[in-house]
């Protein structure tokens, strides 16, 4: 579910990501929700776009920075574009 090849670096990455998510642009079934987490095996911090039963849909890796940096993004959604 994760590409270990494909790491956000930055919050623009990370806005454009979750543009991508809420548009559907990314023809995702079942999308409810998105969250930052650490993997349990060695604490990598990613994003996580979860179902109805917040099962891990889709993930990308997250580098320490957007996750410290991004959390207000993710729980509270992005401001509409003017």
């Amino acid at each position: 579910m994760i590409n270990d090849n494909d790491v956000i670096e930055t919050l623009d990455e990370l806005e454009a990501f979750l543009r991508l998510v809420e548009s559907g642009g990314l023809a995702l079934e079942n999308a409810a929700g998105v969250a930052l987490a650490t993997n349990n095996a060695n604490g990598r911090p990613f994003v996580a776009v979860l179902d109805d039963n917040q099962q891990l849909v889709l993930g990308r890796w997250v580098t320490n920075e957007v996750f410290e940096n991004g959390k207000d993004m993710v729980r509270y959604g992005l401001k509409k574009p003017h």
